[in-house]
């Protein structure tokens, strides 16, 4: 009997062959660690946001080791307003690691990726399936809706990925790594295009047919109602206004421009703490700060 997965994989995997973007990570002369950090800016980050970082950043530091001889505070600056800038002291001590341990050349293996600073499962699974061409199931937030509406039928995944859908995402797999490195991202490109959290294109969609959702009649989401985050006056907001006050500068900022930055004192206080605990700011005198 036909695996009905079979029907599933051919039709999203001749859809991205017609359909798929042309992004230099997905170029065949990328490097292993062009794939990394093009994984690192994206999380939570539109691709047109990454592109003009991402290219800039490879022309400073192509390789690990280029990077890790730089101070962390540059990494810090040249991420500019790409948000959670957290991603940049982790891809440094990602870099600072791979020098360290493995002479500088990005591992392949799914394990030995997991152990860099700032590497999560599915990072692990991407850099290992995209640079290396190894077998295993990537779910991001696209996948994973895409697979939650053709397969299972609901309308949007959990919050977090559960036992269930690493299994069915298991079940899947092609056999082979290359062809599943290549259903990931055929995958992840359809989430991103055309099966969208809002807004679906069900015209448009290779699949829409197979789809469980669909012929369910679309229902809506059964889960908790998902708030819209709120970004105007909030602790992110006053930390993203201190902390691109410390990238800007040429130098060491004095605690009166900082104060001048941000009105509300108690929360600029606390953001500013908050910079300097998590290592994207530094005292480097009495009321003067500076990047790492």
């Amino acid at each position: 009997m036909p695996d009905p997965g079979d029907r599933l994989r051919a039709r999203i995997l001749a859809w991205y062959d017609a359909h798929a973007r042309d992004l230099p990570w997905r170029a065949a002369t990328a490097s292993p660690w062009a794939v990394l950090v093009s994984e690192l800016m994206l999380q939570q980050t539109p691709v047109s946001r990454v592109l003009p970082v991402y290219e800039r950043w490879l022309e400073r530091w192509p390789t690990p080791g280029d990077l890790a001889a730089a101070p962390a505070g540059e990494a810090v600056r040249a991420w500019g307003r790409l948000g959670y800038p957290r991603r940049a002291l982790r891809l440094h001590a990602a870099a600072v690691a791979i020098v360290e341990r493995y002479d500088g050349h990005v591992p392949g293996c799914y394990e030995a990726l997991l152990g860099l600073p700032g590497v999560g499962d599915y990072t692990a699974a991407a850099v290992a399936s995209f640079a290396f061409g190894g077998r295993h199931a990537v779910l991001d937030t696209n996948v994973r809706r895409v697979l939650a509406r053709a397969v299972t039928g609901a309308e949007l995944p959990g919050r977090s990925v559960t036992r269930a859908e690493r299994e069915l995402a298991a079940a899947l797999l092609p056999e082979d790594g290359p062809t599943a490195a290549a259903w990931a991202v055929a995958a992840m490109e359809l989430g991103a295009l055309v099966c969208r959290a809002t807004s679906p294109r069900c015209g448009e969609c290779p699949v829409a047919d197979l789809c469980a959702w669909r012929l369910a009649g679309c229902p809506a989401d059964a889960g908790p109602p998902r708030r819209v985050q709120r970004y105007a006056g909030t602790d992110r907001q006053c930390r993203g206004r201190l902390l691109a006050l410390l990238r800007d500068s040429e130098g060491p900022v004095h605690r009166t421009a900082l104060d001048a930055a941000w009105a509300a004192a108690d929360q600029r206080e606390r953001c500013l703490a908050w910079l300097v605990a998590d290592g994207l700011a530094v005292r480097v005198g009495a009321d003067v700060y500076a990047l790492p």
